[in-house]
């Protein structure tokens, strides 16, 4: 089925903010973007577990008791990191261009997802393990797990309406565990071909026809 009347699958009633985040002042917002993009190169370089507070700050050009006062630690920065990431591909889901955002069919629209989301965890594989492992079933109980979740749910529904909706949306999601990305990373699948694989399993389990599985 089309989705390109508009934004059918995703709403700001249906699709709530990841992080729902407090008005912040301008100045504000540009520090905290300062540390939060210091760290996401000093993690990229180093690693997570390899960088300092102290680090960040020098790399941001902030004081150690800026960083500390609005994160608290590493590991709060690090959950701000991968918060404020996900809030700019919800935005793009929301409100962007096709066909990641409204106006495409909805087959198209899961594989952009599919396509984001993987590039996003590859970029921050450290964080998404961190997350998803921190307690048994953490990745379920996670408020961006559940917010992709209803998404795709959405988009099933349009595609292929005959389908448990709310099962494949988890069948979906199931291979983008971010443990599971690193086992394959480390196997050498390189993100392209994970992307590439991904979007061929969703337009063959979203383009079927019910009358050719004999259902």
């Amino acid at each position: 089925m089309d989705d390109s009347s508009g934004p059918q699958s995703v709403s700001q009633r249906e699709l709530p903010v990841v992080g729902n985040p407090r008005p912040e002042r301008a100045d504000a917002r540009r520090n905290r973007l300062r540390v939060l993009e210091a760290a996401e190169r000093l993690f990229a370089e180093h690693g997570v577990k390899n960088v300092s507070v102290d680090a960040i700050a020098a790399e941001a050009g902030v004081g150690k008791g800026t960083v500390f006062r609005r994160f608290g630690d590493r590991a709060g920065l690090s959950v701000a990191l991968l918060d404020e990431r996900e809030q700019e591909l919800q935005a793009k889901i929301l409100t962007g261009p096709p066909p990641l955002g409204p106006g495409a069919p909805a087959v198209d629209r899961v594989a952009a997802f599919l396509t984001a989301y993987l590039e996003l965890l590859d970029r921050h594989v450290e964080l998404f393990m961190d997350s998803e492992n921190a307690s048994d079933g953490a990745r379920y109980r996670i408020g961006s797990y559940n917010l992709w979740h209803r998404h795709l749910s959405h988009l099933v529904e349009q595609a292929r309406p005959e389908l448990d909706a709310d099962h494949t949306a988890h069948v979906l999601l199931a291979p983008l565990a971010a443990d599971l990305h690193q086992s394959l990373r480390d196997r050498g699948f390189g993100l392209s071909r994970l992307q590439a694989g991904s979007e061929k399993i969703a337009r063959a389990l979203l383009t079927t026809s019910a009358a050719s599985t004999g259902r």
